[in-house]
């Protein structure tokens, strides 16, 4: 086989497509490199995110297209990168100009476990190796300092202050800056300024994702924030029920008035299971979450059942993603992380070309 060419591997590439970004590897610019030495065949993928849900299967898919195409070769060995995309905005860049993407996770209402699904989603990418920063812009309840397992006050440098970090996150809030045991009682502009000077004067560094924990409703944090920075993108968590859902869909309808994609809708203690006897309780129904983003025209991004594991990691810090248990609800969220990431990739994809994209999970 010593004379296969690359051209002959890219062709054989052709075949293996990303399921979200509807276009096969070589068109979408993923192959960065190819090998060829005595009929073994290297080949380097480089994907829009780490946290990329298909990434297994594009490689298995990449590894049997070479050798079913080009019989004789010995070995083929796929290593598999990432670059992750960027949300081209110059209004976005003057204001965070080492941040590639911002996310905004917002609910309707309070009571979601939004701060939860915020903290889990930031610890899930960083652990798949994106570069991560997380902004809780709930300025009258901060709970991501508990959340995260950080104490103290952040460091001023060169004038900027300098996040906190934990679990490979970089995190700011108004928790390390005032006495936790005083009420913050402000009106909402100073409200909202705090939210901007954690963008202009936080210094944040190269982030891949800067995730935003906002506040329950649609006020004028919210306001606040999408008027200063272009957001990335938006994801809704609710829980089944329907007066959630109600609230929900007016969050959706929030976002788009102020032109932010909507990425998707976590359904959020969607039941529970006994951990004595296995039996399923859909305490607060089953299965809303999904017709509301049905309904609404939104990838459904996936549920999280209702754990004492996962309540107890928030009042200790731990985040339930660290936990490496199989199926257990770390493993859940580490899956809707990755179709959030996905998302990102398909509205970035979708900036940068003329061409429709299908915005489908698989």
């Amino acid at each position: 086989m010593s004379g296969v060419t690359q051209a002959q591997v890219l062709d054989a590439l052709r075949v293996v497509r990303d399921p979200d970004l509807h276009r096969d590897i070589v068109s979408l610019n993923f192959v960065r490199e190819i090998t060829i030495n005595e009929g073994e065949v290297g080949v380097t993928i480089e994907l829009t995110t780490p946290a990329c849900p298909v990434r297994d299967e594009l490689r298995t898919a990449a590894e049997r297209a070479i050798k079913e195409s080009l019989p004789g070769v010995r070995n083929v060995s796929v290593t598999m990168t990432s670059r992750v995309t960027q949300h081209e905005q110059r209004r976005k860049e003057d204001v965070l100009p080492g941040v590639k993407n911002t996310i905004a996770v917002a609910s309707g209402k309070g009571g979601v476990g939004k701060s939860t699904v915020s903290v889990n989603l930031a610890v899930a990418l960083a652990k798949e190796g994106a570069r991560v920063g997380l902004v809780d812009a709930d300025i009258y309840g901060p709970s991501i300092p508990l959340m995260m397992g950080i104490t103290g006050r952040p460091a001023i440098r060169n004038q900027r202050l300098q996040p906190m970090e934990n679990w490979g996150v970089k995190v700011m809030s108004i928790g390390f800056l005032v006495d936790p045991m005083q009420a913050v009682i402000w009106r909402g502009p100073m409200a909202s300024g705090a939210i901007k000077q954690f963008m202009t004067d936080v210094d944040w560094g190269e982030l891949d994702y800067l995730v935003f924990d906002l506040p329950p409703g649609t006020g004028d944090i919210q306001l606040t924030l999408v008027q200063t920075i272009p957001l990335t993108g938006a994801v809704i968590v609710t829980t089944p029920q329907d007066i959630s859902l109600a609230d929900a869909r007016k969050g959706f309808v929030m976002f788009e008035k102020v032109n932010v994609p909507v990425l998707g809708l976590i359904e959020n203690m969607s039941f529970y299971v006994c951990s004595h006897c296995g039996h399923r309780e859909e305490i607060f129904d089953n299965g809303g979450g999904r017709r509301a983003a049905e309904e609404l025209g939104i990838p459904f991004l996936g549920e999280i059942p209702i754990y004492t594991s996962i309540r107890q990691s928030g009042d200790a810090g731990k985040p339930i993603v660290l936990d490496g248990q199989v199926g257990g609800p770390g493993e859940s969220i580490s899956r809707i992380a990755r179709h959030m990431a996905a998302q990102v990739s398909i509205r970035n994809a979708a900036q940068g070309s003329s061409a429709a994209v299908d915005i489908q999970l698989t």
